[in-house]
């Protein structure tokens, strides 16, 4: 099963970025995502951003997921 998670662009350099998901900080190609700016939402997976999110759906997705590892963690 693969997964892919929102993150938040915060530097861009080049073709590279540095993304934030849930505090963490990686580095994520953006070769196969066009128009991407600081402060976007991507969808991460695998080193590369694989698609460009609106803000909303990614707090959403970030919501579910907090809300799944809290239940669990109960």
């Amino acid at each position: 099963m693969c997964l892919s998670l929102p993150a938040r662009v915060l530097t861009i350099e080049g073709d590279m970025a540095e993304v934030s998901v849930g505090g963490a900080v990686f580095r994520a190609g953006l070769q196969m995502v066009d128009g991407v700016r600081v402060g976007d939402y991507v969808l991460l997976h695998a080193g590369f951003a694989i698609e460009k999110l609106r803000e909303e759906d990614a707090l959403e997705t970030l919501r579910l997921l907090k809300e799944m590892d809290d239940a669990l963690s109960e």
